[in-house]
């Protein structure tokens, strides 16, 4: 009953709707007649089409816009800050002088990179200073150039991230980048963009010093994601425009409109760009969601998450369905497939508190008087096989996220904390390298094989320090890491002598209140 034609000389975007049309009509009729059919239920086409909207009327359809209807809402006031901006809106909230030149249209941007009068170039905005921001245009091999940008007529309207094609300005208005650090603090007016705020540049005018600069001419793709930050609320009574401040630095003010400007004073919130006209000194935006009060820690917690786009939602059903059900055994098919090493006096020396224990290690004297030394690392490709929904997720998640008190896992925490965690005491599936080295740490023999071992102990470096230092103790364990003690220094010096470059940052640990969870002191890793 619902299936049209297209008739002749109708456009397929015309067809379309007169097909919701016919839908909504058959709808209606279908709720009025039907016996089970609730009472004076009403069936409501929303559309932003002006035209659609009349012929919806002349049908006798209830039929609204998306705001009409949303606005229409009483109960829920607040939805009307989730509206995107629609074109007309756009319009009345900006100034009817131009601010900033023209976007070219896309065919002719290709065109012009092309012909090499643009430039194709990702656009990489000044943390501090708001009128100065880079394109970085990647070239054949090595040669990658960055062309510099000053000026807010010239940045026009890119934001940080977005994909743009720059035309190099004639080398007489080429300039050096500004060392003035300058925050954007203007006042949410949409007044010139040149003047006044330009003259804040310093000009340095010596050519050595002067960069090959130029001007944004069209966007090629927005890297727009919704932002984290804070709202100023405007200093008119009523307003229901205001500006946003997001935390990061390198992107500019945002104009948004809300009813909840009061409730939404000193909380840390969500915003969307919707667009930016030639008009408008701001982009325009709309509300998204809050994250919470500022300077609480779960909510600055979650900024920095989202902030540096590190994924950290629960794991999906999807994602769970693939882990190995529980209780986990290892069964005699499996011992077929691995060499078993469980006699060997194998530990791990691991930073206190660490529960995902990744390597293992042991060291032993063979009957011809050299050492065999292995290297057991969790094997995890046992547990994730390639493709699946658990493998993409943690591809996708690429790292393990430490947090002051928590962390993002990068598989869930039954693998990364438990089966492929080289615990002691437990039969665990590792992928070994065995070497037969001598006692001036060469090798002799190397071996690559998937085992099953048995860890004999799980120290911290503290621990395994004090069993070395120990002269009473001569048991397995400490005559295995006094063989790797040696083994390591030795194989240290050889790599130092040989040019080896040394980059280790400190590695800090927090120490938490047990009762509020919160961090009360830091601790640099100390190297044993």
């Amino acid at each position: 009953e619902t299936f049209i034609e297209r008739e002749p000389g109708e456009s397929a975007n015309d067809r379309n709707d007169r097909a919701i049309r016919v839908a909504v009509k058959w709808y209606s009729q279908h709720l009025k007649t039907s016996e089970s059919g609730p009472d004076g239920l009403k069936v409501v086409l929303l559309t932003n089409d002006q035209g659609n909207k009349q012929k919806a009327e002349e049908n006798g359809l209830v039929v609204y816009k998306f705001e009409e209807y949303v606005k229409n809402l009483i109960a829920n006031p607040e939805l009307v800050d989730r509206l995107a901006l629609s074109n007309d809106d756009k319009n009345d909230i900006t100034s009817s002088k131009v601010l900033f030149p023209e976007h070219l249209p896309l065919s002719k941007v290709q065109a012009g990179i092309k012909n090499g009068s643009f430039l194709q170039g990702t656009f990489r905005a000044s943390r501090d200073n708001y009128l100065e921001a880079t394109v970085f245009v990647q070239g054949e091999g090595e040669d990658s150039t960055e062309v510099l940008i000053q000026g807010l007529q010239n940045l026009n309207r890119a934001v940080h991230q977005d994909v743009v094609a720059v035309q190099l300005l004639p080398k007489n208005q080429w300039v050096a980048p500004s060392a003035v650090v300058l925050q954007d603090d203007g006042a949410a007016k949409d007044d010139n963009v040149d003047g006044d705020e330009e003259e804040k540049l310093s000009r340095s005018l010596t050519e050595a010093a002067r960069k090959a600069t130029g001007k944004v001419v069209g966007i090629i793709k927005r890297n727009w994601r919704p932002f984290c930050g804070m709202l100023n609320a405007s200093q008119i009574k009523e307003s229901t425009r205001h500006l946003f401040t997001p935390a990061d630095r390198c992107i500019p003010r945002i104009r948004i409109e809300t009813r909840q400007a009061s409730t939404l004073a000193g909380q840390r919130i969500m915003v969307a760009i919707d667009g930016w006209p030639k008009d408008s000194r701001y982009p325009n935006g709309h509300f998204v969601r809050s994250l919470g009060s500022a300077g609480e820690k779960d909510t600055e917690e979650e900024v920095l998450l989202l902030e540096h786009d590190v994924p950290h939602q629960a794991f999906s059903q999807a994602v769970l369905s693939f882990l190995p059900k529980m209780p986990w055994i290892i069964t005699p098919e499996d011992m077929a497939q691995r060499q078993d090493l469980r006699h060997l006096t194998v530990c791990s020396v691991d930073p206190p508190g660490c529960t995902d224990i990744d390597d293992a290690l042991h060291c032993r004297m063979l009957e011809n008087g050299n050492l065999e030394v292995g290297v057991h690392i969790a094997d995890v490709s046992h547990f994730i096989r390639p493709g699946n929904a658990l493998d993409k997720e943690a591809a996708n998640r690429g790292t393990t996220v430490y947090l002051c008190g928590k962390r993002i896992d990068m598989v869930p925490e039954l693998l990364s904390s438990n089966l492929c965690s080289l615990r002691s005491n437990v039969e665990r599936f590792a992928f070994s390298c065995i070497w037969e080295m001598n006692h001036k740490a060469e090798i002799l023999k190397t071996r690559f094989t998937k085992s099953v071992i048995n860890s004999k102990a799980s120290l911290t470096y503290a621990e395994a320090q004090m069993r070395i230092d120990d002269a009473n103790k001569n048991d397995d364990i400490t005559k295995s890491l006094r063989g790797l003690n040696k083994l390591a220094k030795i194989l240290k010096r050889k790599r130092i002598e040989n040019g080896a470059l040394t980059l280790s940052s400190l590695e800090v640990r927090f120490h938490m209140d047990s009762e509020t969870h919160d961090p009360i002191d830091l601790q640099t890793k100390e190297l044993m």
